[in-house]
């Protein structure tokens, strides 16, 4: 190896690592603040040393002014950056049906630390945000996050201007489908809330001198558990369907 070369092959690692690790930093399962920073931060490194064979010739030569160097620079960070917060939004819906859960059982008030997204939240919601992502690896889905970073090259070359208007209008879809989504899988639990409020309001009518919310709320947290140990099988593999099919558009066909 030549040593004039050595600045070309650095500059194109940096520029696969500044897809790479944006996107792995992001991505759900493999990006999760429960993993230490610097875990991720090799497995970065690593990813992006196996790749740069495959990809190194998809990159334009090393510019010759520091505008170039920095626009190819911004440019991949770009696209690590939508790729790994569109696919972020994917594993949100179990956020949102589980807040919407603990509210229709009586158990918003729980609250505690959830550990994939590093923040407070519901009961409900950290337990199936934690299931969810134990499955994707249960199951394997983590490899098609890792085939869309490779496709990636493929969506979208580096040095070509990135297609802003069609990455937000992506963007926006998948955010709504997961509150869509998120919606549909408490569904149960909202339809079962809907009954059991309307019949503890006749019983209150029926008898005023009981006090039936009072008696009423350990029957109401029971039977969401109940429900949830239920229709969680149902949940879980509604939420591996919704993050197959939202990780699909990220990979070439």
């Amino acid at each position: 190896m030549q040593i004039e070369v050595l600045p070309s092959v650095a500059f194109v690692y940096m520029l696969i690592f500044a897809r790479v690790g944006t996107m792995l930093m992001l991505m759900p399962a493999l990006g999760e603040s429960s993993f230490p920073a610097r875990l991720r931060l090799v497995f970065a490194l690593a990813l992006a040393l196996v790749l740069y064979p495959v990809v190194f010739q998809d990159y334009p030569a090393l510019p010759d002014d520091l505008g170039g160097i920095l626009r190819l620079v911004f440019g991949e960070f770009a696209i690590g950056f939508l790729i790994g917060l569109t696919t972020r939004f994917i594993t949100f819906c179990l956020q949102v049906a589980g807040a919407t859960i603990a509210f229709q059982v009586g158990l918003g008030f729980a609250q505690n630390v959830d550990p994939t997204q590093g923040i407070q939240g519901a009961l409900f919601a950290s337990f199936l945000s934690m299931v969810g992502i134990t499955l994707i690896f249960a199951t394997d889905l983590h490899y098609l996050f890792l085939a869309a970073i490779r496709d990636s090259y493929v969506l979208f070359r580096p040095g070509a201007a990135l297609p802003v208007q069609d990455a937000a209008q992506m963007a926006v879809n998948v955010f709504a489908d997961t509150f869509r989504v998120g919606i549909q899988i408490s569904a149960p639990f909202i339809a079962f809330g809907l009954i059991f409020y309307l019949g503890l309001g006749v019983l209150s009518r029926l008898m005023p001198q009981v006090q039936i919310f009072f008696i009423a709320m350990p029957a109401n947290i029971l039977l969401g558990l109940l429900l949830l140990a239920l229709l969680l099988t149902g949940i879980m593999a509604w939420f591996l369907d919704h993050v197959t099919n939202g990780v699909m558009p990220f990979i070439a066909q």
